[in-house]
């Protein structure tokens, strides 16, 4: 892999798709070198061909939920300067509470909570003195919904997990970004069919009168990235949905 602008080298979980992908395509842009990991090497092959093969790129394939694949992929990747996790498995947690499945809901936790603890754990030590980890939380976790207890509850758990390690791991800065309604692909096994309509009610409600797009948030976990003087901090990049 060539080394990026300055040398710099971002590190993106959960790059394959969404808004991991935009901001693995924003970053390289700039000319810094990405490497986006995930659990599906087919799709990883195809964001890939979506970058243009970029020689500034690499692909991982591995679990953030697995302690030896995060292990073994902070041992191949060198070092880093910034960590970001998209990644996010709340495929079937959106039931009523009497139908919730106890492994699914577990399945949940472990991408939104216990991966990014992982990553932290291995990846802290790989970071570049002035580096951090930028973590995606949820509107849930402010605007809970009927069927929404196990979303709400890892949304919650990410941001107090920012607050922690941003103390332990100092001078690592240590941010969480919090999308409202974004049109990414997680929303096609969240709502199906009545994805389309459900988008369309929420823009009608928010202040900033649309929904958000990848790119918007790809902007934010830049910004957040980049900014020094930001650590313990939640970004709210939710078009005013906490307000609404």
């Amino acid at each position: 892999m060539s080394k990026g602008k300055a040398g710099e080298h971002v590190l993106v979980v959960g790059g394959s798709s969404g808004m991991g992908f935009a901001l693995a395509e924003r970053l390289l842009a700039a000319g810094i070198a990405v490497t986006i990991v995930g659990r599906s090497p087919e799709r990883l092959a195809q964001a890939r061909e979506k970058l243009g093969n970029a020689p500034s790129l690499q692909a991982v394939t591995a679990d953030a939920t697995n302690e030896e694949d995060v292990e073994r992929l902070f041992g191949s990747v060198g070092t880093l300067h910034h960590i970001v996790s998209t990644a996010a498995d709340v495929s079937g947690v959106y039931v009523p509470l009497a139908d919730m499945n106890v492994a699914t809901a577990r399945r949940a936790i472990d991408s939104k909570v216990v991966a990014p603890l992982l990553l932290a754990k291995h990846g802290a030590p790989r970071l570049a003195a002035a580096g951090s980890i930028t973590l995606t939380s949820g509107i849930a976790a402010y605007r809970p919904a009927p069927k929404g207890s196990v979303v709400a509850a890892v949304n919650g758990a990410i941001e107090s997990l920012v607050y922690a390690l941003a103390v332990e791991l100092a001078p690592i800065r240590v941010n969480a970004i919090s999308p409202g309604w974004v049109d990414t692909p997680i929303w096609d096994s969240v709502a199906g069919e009545g994805k389309t309509a459900a988008l369309e009610a929420m823009a009608r409600r928010l202040p900033v009168g649309r929904i958000g797009q990848a790119r918007d948030i790809a902007q934010a976990l830049e910004s957040v990235m980049r900014n020094g003087f930001i650590s313990g901090t939640v970004v709210h990049v939710d078009g005013g949905q906490r307000l609404v």
